[in-house]
């Protein structure tokens, strides 16, 4: 348990600027409820295209 803050800090930080990107992006109301949805799971999407670049 000791030493696990650097990557929560690490995370809510990615999380703040992944929900300002995803809902500044978003056209309508709808857009941006799924820009937050998408902002919660930003490291699903960062570990894919980290994957897939590797892959090729």
């Amino acid at each position: 348990m000791c030493g696990t803050a650097p990557a929560g800090a690490v995370y809510g930080l990615g999380f703040i600027g992944a929900a300002v990107y995803f809902i500044s992006q978003a056209t309508c109301f709808w857009m941006g409820v799924l820009g937050f949805l998408k902002a919660i799971v930003w490291p699903a999407f960062f570990v894919y295209e980290a994957f897939k670049y590797m892959t090729m």
